[in-house]
């Protein structure tokens, strides 16, 4: 798959769209941050040069990756989702990370509710995991929202990550699992509503 054939995905506030150059700023910002430290971070310049360089290239190679997010609105970027497949993991994985300050609005669950139906629907997945660190709280309840339970039987990329599987395709389908993270998802279009209770990306 060439870099031009990334699919476009869209909902009724977001459009997901490949990496590119121009959106580099704000990935660099969000890695040198203390933002970044349940991912690895925070990084040095050449280190997030890096980890760019291999989002971009992630589609080439495995021909899936991590999508840009954007506001449809305004074309704003809002951080990254989508798969996630390096050496050394052990399954594919869902993974997601919303820019600082961007928070609180329901963007990651959003892009990934969509990321994930793709991966299902049009690339033909029948599972996949994301590899958590535990200390990270806010990823553990967003991936409880979608779906997700702690997979003990599955493999750990280093040891030091919590494996959480996502439901299965037939699961989602089902309908009550999927209506309920699309109920969450419209919640968040009303401007009064402020979510009490657990992780608000």
């Amino acid at each position: 798959m060439g870099h031009r054939d990334i699919p476009v995905l869209s909902s009724e506030r977001l459009v997901l769209r490949g990496p590119e150059p121009d959106d580099y700023p704000n990935f660099r910002s969000t890695f040198s941050s203390y933002r970044s430290r349940f991912m690895g971070g925070p990084l040095n310049a050449y280190e997030i040069w890096m980890l760019y360089a291999a989002e971009i290239g992630h589609w080439e190679i495995r021909g899936f990756g991590m999508w840009m997010i954007h506001l449809r609105e305004t074309d704003q970027t809002l951080g990254m989702a989508g798969g996630w497949f390096p050496p050394k993991w052990p399954e594919r994985e869902i993974a997601w990370f919303i820019w600082p300050e961007v928070t609180g609005h329901g963007y990651a669950l959003e892009a990934t509710h969509l990321a994930r139906k793709y991966f299902y629907e049009k690339a033909g997945w029948d599972t996949a995991v994301s590899y958590l660190d535990p200390k990270d709280l806010d990823s553990i309840r967003l991936a409880e929202r979608l779906g997700a339970v702690k997979d003990k039987d599955a493999a750990s990329v280093d040891g030091n990550d919590v494996v959480y599987r996502h439901p299965s395709p037939a699961r989602l389908r089902d309908g009550q699992l999927r209506d309920g993270i699309e109920f969450e998802i419209r919640s968040y279009y009303d401007p009064l509503f402020k979510p009490k209770g657990y992780a608000i990306d």
